[in-house]
């Protein structure tokens, strides 16, 4: 009897976990929603009022892309030198995709060696590495080797601008057209303070290896016989300076894209057309203390995080488990309160197989008072769940129910 009451059970429960192997069954809930709280929020900072003498000016959290202050952000001025981080963030997508790599070799053509402005004297059939390249341009802002760079990349000169300005374009950059790699007056060749910042920000958060070459005050090239010493004064002379790039010609006067990081929060300062360099300087610390005296960036989920763990139709005895793809933050006033509700929102007829990092629904952060969206993410699988055969469940229910 005892038998007979085990195989009918064994017979039953067959069938209900094969009814979920050929139709799926639907015990997966769709969405999602809870709360939590961090301990700052966005709040009613007083808007900056600056006297400045540069033209146009430009505050960025660099993280969420949110504009702190702006002045004439969006007239077309001569970038001058900082025309190259458009350069160097195509350089840096082809080294991230493995197209370039750091010690492959840059030669100097004819042509870039007779560039002229800030150069380390490149001659013609002379090599070095794509590694001091980087320390050439993004440190004493070399022509010569921007202009290389251009040729190796583009295969030609005129085919890097034209990369130049389809990048502008994907950017969404309304205000910028580029005639030439390196920033030397040309006509038709523009950029505004506000694009400038949109570029800064894609190449530092996209490509962050290169704050590695930004950031250098002082280096050397060919052995240790030229040296190396940052346009940027603000790497050595202001806590936190990372980078970016500086410009200058008698036309444009002085330019900067600032970088700076302090804790997990880096903002992007502009200045553009100031009439000294130290004035420049002056400025963009006025904007970054103003920055970080009133804001910092908060880190409200985290992509390191288990968010669920759950099964999923079509497997029998391996937990789904998810997390978000990428970590959602907020700029938020020093000191200030914040309170967020979370919606998770998972895919329909969601079942095996699933592969790791796969898409499976997605997450989105809301503030509770104010009901605004802070942000969004995916979210990803964090392991693989393969689809369970017949056998899967045999074995399942047999040692679920006979070995016990």
């Amino acid at each position: 009897m005892k038998k007979l009451s085990k195989f009918l059970m064994l017979l039953v429960l067959f069938n209900l976990v094969n009814i979920n192997y050929v139709f799926g069954a639907s015990y997966l809930y769709k969405v999602k929603e809870n709360s939590t709280k961090v301990e700052s929020s966005i709040a009613t900072v007083a808007p900056p009022s600056f006297t400045f003498e540069s033209h146009s000016q430009l505050l960025m959290d660099a993280t969420t892309g949110e504009i702190l202050y702006s002045n004439n952000e969006n007239e077309k001025m001569l970038p001058a030198s900082v025309t190259k981080i458009m350069t160097l963030l195509l350089v840096m997508e082809q080294i991230d995709s493995g197209a370039l790599k750091y010690d492959d070799m840059l030669t100097c053509s004819k042509a870039a060696s007779q560039m002229g402005g800030s150069q380390i004297w490149f001659k013609e059939g002379e090599q070095i590495s794509i590694d001091d390249a980087l320390k050439a341009v993004c440190v004493v802002s070399a022509n010569d080797v921007t202009y290389a760079f251009a040729e190796r990349v583009g295969g030609s000169v005129e085919n890097f601008v034209s990369m130049m300005n389809a990048k502008a374009e994907e950017l969404g950059l309304e205000n910028t057209h580029f005639a030439n790699p390196h920033g030397i007056d040309e006509d038709g060749h523009y950029m505004s303070a506000k694009d400038i910042a949109i570029i800064a920000r894609e190449l530092i958060t996209k490509h962050p290896n290169i704050l590695k070459y930004t950031s250098i005050w002082m280096d050397t090239l060919r052995n240790g016989e030229f040296g190396l010493t940052n346009t940027n004064k603000l790497i050595r002379f202001y806590d936190g300076a990372t980078g970016l790039k500086t410009g200058y010609t008698s036309n444009a006067l002085y330019n900067l894209v600032a970088t700076a990081t302090r804790g997990d929060t880096t903002f992007i300062a502009v200045a553009m057309k100031a009439p000294s360099s130290d004035i420049r300087n002056a400025e963009i610390r006025t904007l970054l203390d103003y920055a970080f005296s009133n804001y910092e960036t908060k880190k409200i989920c985290s992509s390191n995080a288990i968010l669920d763990e759950f099964e999923i139709n079509k497997n029998i005895g391996t937990k789904l488990e998810t997390r978000i793809e990428k970590d959602i933050y907020r700029l938020v006033n020093k000191g200030s309160k914040l309170e967020t509700e979370q919606k998770i929102i998972y895919n329909d007829n969601l079942m095996a197989t699933v592969e790791e990092n796969a898409v499976v629904g997605k997450i989105e952060v809301y503030d509770k008072e104010t009901g605004e969206k802070i942000g969004e993410s995916n979210i990803v699988s964090n392991n693989s769940v393969p689809r369970s055969n017949i056998n899967d469940y045999i074995v399942y229910v047999m040692n679920k129910f006979f070995l016990i």
